[in-house]
C-alpha cells in the first residue's frame, strides 16, 4: 500500500517488522497513528528510525496489528518447519497458486467442498 513520498532512509529491523505487520493488517500509517493516538509523522518515524517506545505503545501496536510483541522484536518462538521435501498436497497447491486468479478460485471451491463433505462424514 505505497502512498506518499518514499523515504531515502532504510528501515530499522524493528521498523521493517512494524511496516510489514501494518501492511498485512491493511492499514495506512495515518490510520494506525490515529488508533494509537499519535500523529502520522510521529508514527512514520517509528518505522524508519531507532525509537524508544513506551511498553503500552508496543502492546497496543501488537494488539492492533494482530501480532505478538515477540514478533515485533524479532523473537518469535515458532520453530521453523523442516527442510525436507514438500508433501504431495503442498506441491499441488504451490502449482495451483501460480494459476490465474479465476482458476485458483475454482480449485479453492472444489477443495473447500470436498473438505466440508469429508468433515460431515460423507464419502
Amino acid at each position: 500500500m505505497q502512498t506518499g513520498r518514499p523515504s531515502k532512509e532504510p528501515r530499522t529491523p524493528f521498523g521493517a517488522r512494524l511496516h510489514a505487520a501494518r501492511e498485512a493488517a491493511g492499514l495506512t500509517q495515518a490510520q494506525l497513528a490515529d488508533k494509537i493516538g499519535v500523529t502520522q509523522t510521529a508514527y512514520g518515524v517509528w518505522e524508519r528510525y531507532p525509537v524508544a517506545l513506551r511498553p503500552e505503545q508496543i502492546e497496543q501496536l501488537a494488539s492492533l496489528l494482530n501480532v505478538s510483541v515477540e514478533h515485533l522484536f524479532g523473537r518469535d518462538t515458532a520453530k521453523p518447519r523442516g527442510k525436507g521435501p514438500a508433501g504431495k498436497l503442498r506441491q499441488v497447491f504451490e502449482k495451483a497458486s501460480q494459476l490465474p486468479r479465476h482458476q485458483q478460485n475454482k480449485v479453492a471451491e472444489f477443495v473447500g467442498a470436498f473438505v466440508k463433505q469429508q468433515a460431515n462424514g460423507d464419502t
